[in-house]
């Protein structure tokens, strides 16, 4: 094995667990305040606050990857993920857990927010992890190596999911905070021992500091011809992201208790593994981008009948169809980028297209929780949709939720649709198809 591909596979393993962890602290987070206080509102909230704030981060933190080498940023990004851990360990150690049960609570807000900044901070992390396929793995293969990724993503969930409910279910908050502050200080030190080759970005003629900023990583994205099209076909993915991080646990907990939620979704997440297994095996074919208007394809019509029927059974075959495919939709785009992108900017272009794609989930779940609290969950318990709708769709607060995701399927077909049939879809493919195929951005390091 090259010494290039030792490194890779150390910081996947090193990527596992501080995914293991963050998000660990995500889902537990979104339980407990949801059975803290259950509104369904205040976990719409935490969604739409942590993507908001994953959106708005994405430009600097690309710039950070760009400018400092790559493991000094994912010790950056651990060690202040250790930090706010801390401090979240420390309030809610201070405060009693009445603070806890009113949604309207300022300490309850601080304490959520401080733990959403340590996870958010890790998206550093990952923004290195897509360059260094670049610049540790060569061109052909590169479409593995995001499965690759994809399968640690696989794993994290399927670990996740059964920690943090369990954790929640039978010992509470504080073992959760332990366990960040514990695990994140393993990830740390285990990076402090791995030595990463760096290939120092040498800026463009004419290309300086403003070219790190929001309006010099647009110039950019818009001198890459297509580039913009991709990423308005993977924000079309997001919108979906958004209704399910918004109301996805409140349907299942209205299902069953949340130790089985747990167990029941990391069973399903080997989707995950099973999706970034078969991209590593068969690669994405000719064309990624097609691949990614497929996968769109399969996860909006999922979402448009899972939750049809009031049945866990329904609910548990739509998720992991969806946890299949995902993977295939995220290497697509990864893949596309790392080819069509110098890797001097890539981390730029990385952190902006995360903000981009991922300000259309903030926008979802910010309007889809209220509109499910206030709306379809009464529309469907005691108003019209439960006398029109009722005898066949069924009646009750979670019949309101699910008709959300009914609808929103059906937009994200009728969307999707359109995509494949436009003119910009056909121009990028054609540009992705020109680009010419280039070993690694320093072949040295691949041969070492």
């Amino acid at each position: 094995m090259t010494a290039s591909r030792r490194t890779f596979r150390h910081a996947l393993a090193n990527t596992l667990v501080a995914s293991v962890v963050n998000s660990t602290v995500w889902f537990a987070v979104t339980f407990w305040v949801y059975l803290e206080t259950r509104s369904v509102f205040a976990t719409g909230v935490i969604s739409g606050i942590f993507l908001g704030l994953t959106a708005l981060s994405g430009v600097w933190f690309g710039g950070i990857v760009d400018r400092h080498g790559k493991r000094n940023a994912m010790i950056g990004s651990s060690a202040a993920s250790l930090a706010l851990y801390a401090a979240s360990l420390a309030v809610h150690l201070a405060a009693g857990p009445e603070a806890f049960r009113d949604p309207t609570s300022p300490v309850l807000w601080g304490f959520v927010l401080l733990l959403m900044s340590g996870v958010i901070v890790g998206n550093i992390r990952g923004i290195a992890m897509s360059t260094l396929v670049t610049l540790l793995v060569p061109e052909p293969e590169r479409d593995r190596a995001n499965g690759m990724v994809g399968t640690v993503t696989g794993v994290a969930f399927l670990v996740t999911s059964v920690i943090s409910g369990l954790l929640i279910g039978m010992a509470g908050m504080l073992s959760v905070l332990l366990l960040a502050v514990g695990g994140t200080a393993v990830v740390v030190a285990h990076l402090a021992t791995l030595t990463i080759p760096e290939l120092r970005a040498v800026p463009a003629a004419g290309e300086g500091a403003r070219r790190t900023d929001l309006r010099g990583t647009v110039a950019l994205v818009a001198a890459v011809p297509g580039l913009l099209a991709l990423i308005a076909f993977s924000t079309i993915n997001n919108f979906l992201g958004g209704i399910l991080m918004a109301l996805a646990d409140p349907y299942g907990l209205s299902l069953v208790s949340v130790e089985v939620w747990g167990l029941l979704f990391g069973v399903l997440s080997t989707g995950f593994i099973i999706g970034g297994l078969a991209i590593g095996k068969w690669g994405l074919g000719s064309n990624p981008l097609r691949t990614l208007l497929l996968a769109n394809l399969v996860l909006w019509g999922v979402c448009s009948v899972f939750a049809l029927r009031s049945s866990i059974v329904l609910l548990a075959v739509g998720f992991f169809i969806y946890l299949c495919v995902v993977p295939y939709a995220e290497a697509s785009e990864q893949t596309v980028l790392q080819k069509v992108v110098p890797f001097e900017r890539q981390g730029r272009v990385f952190g902006f297209a995360q903000s981009v794609e991922q300000a259309a989930s903030p926008l979802t779940a910010f309007l889809i929780s209220p509109l499910a609290q206030f709306v379809f969950m009464p529309f469907m318990t005691d108003g019209a949709g439960a006398r029109l709708l009722g005898p066949w769709f069924g009646t009750g607060p979670e019949r309101g939720m699910a008709l959300l995701f009914t609808i929103a399927g059906v937009l994200g077909l009728v969307l999707t649709f359109a995509a494949l049939r436009s003119r910009s879809y056909r121009r990028l493919s054609r540009h992705y198809l020109d680009v010419p195929v280039v070993a690694s951005p320093a072949p040295e390091l691949a041969a070492a």
